[in-house]
């Protein structure tokens, strides 16, 4: 993917992006990632992707490349003013399709609240990837409920000391710590470690500000009413059945909000599915860039 120039958000922060595909295609392929992890995470998809349409990638503010943030404005509803910033910048024009993974996924639906018309008016499709609707309400982390219960009290007690840390980042010998407690919590079966690997590099590069901040928005988050009233586009949503962070029951839950799209569960499969089952989520995202082209030829 090429770089193109750093957007500059009426805040202050700015926004690392980059653009593959050429600039007359169809349609604009917008991937968004997840939570303390950055664009890099879709690189398996990309290409096939720019074969077709433009495909733009960014780091969400707070992770990647892109600028640290204030703690207030660590928020999903920052996000999803966010994204509209980076629609009106980069692709003021043409239909778009809108892919989320995990914090992606709630960006968009946050994007779909707060931005009603403008998404009426550009979004052609929906590709939603290991995501919820309900916060934390399904996230048990693999584990028996009564533990899962009390992980989740220590867990917010942490995201509160993190998000005091604002800018500080752990230094990169953690990234070979970090590894294991990754593999068991984001991946299935089977596992690269380069994929590990590429994940520990983006967690270990957010700052603690924003691995904290985020964490009482993302746990509160409530869209399945904003699902159910969007247009409807070419959706797809997928999540691997291992999933300890959206188990399955999300994605059902999203796919019961939008009826007329189409759920995959992948066997074996984690969080991290763009990198467990990257041919899984190619044909998908393409069938959703074809089902979006193919909509105006019936029309």
């Amino acid at each position: 993917m090429v770089d193109q120039p750093e957007i500059r958000l009426a805040d202050g922060p700015r926004l690392h992006v980059r653009s593959a595909g050429s600039d007359d295609a169809p349609i604009t392929v917008v991937l968004l990632h997840g939570w303390v992890l950055d664009g890099r995470t879709w690189h398996r998809q990309v290409p096939a992707l720019a074969r077709t349409a433009r495909v733009i990638t960014y780091d969400a503010r707070g992770h990647g490349r892109s600028g640290a943030i204030d703690r207030n404005a660590a928020t999903l509803a920052q996000l999803g003013d966010d994204l509209a910033t980076v629609l009106r910048t980069v692709v003021p024009t043409g239909p778009v399709i809108l892919a989320g993974h995990s914090l992606g996924g709630m960006t968009i639906m946050e994007y779909a609240h707060r931005h009603p018309a403008d998404f009426a008016e550009r979004v052609a499709g929906l590709f939603f990837l290991g995501t919820t609707a309900e916060g934390h309400t399904h996230t048990v982390y693999g584990l028996p409920t009564h533990v899962a219960r009390l992980v989740r009290i220590a867990e917010t007690a942490s995201a509160e000391v993190l998000a005091r840390l604002g800018d500080w980042r752990p230094h990169r010998a953690f990234t070979l710590a970090l590894r294991p407690s990754l593999r068991w919590l984001l991946f299935g079966y089977p596992c690269d470690p380069a994929d590990v690997q590429l994940t520990a590099k983006a967690v270990i590069r957010a700052p603690l500000g924003s691995i904290g901040g985020f964490r009482p928005s993302v746990g509160a988050q409530q869209r399945l009413e904003t699902l159910a009233a969007l247009p409807t586009v070419p959706t797809a949503i997928l999540v691997g059945e291992k999933d300890r962070l959206t188990p399955p029951v999300c994605a059902q839950s999203i796919a019961a909000a939008l009826p007329d799209a189409t759920l995959t569960i992948c066997p074996d499969a984690g969080h991290m599915l763009m990198l467990e089952r990257p041919e899984v989520v190619t044909d998908a995202l393409l069938g959703v860039v074809h089902a979006a082209l193919d909509r105006p030829r019936r029309a």
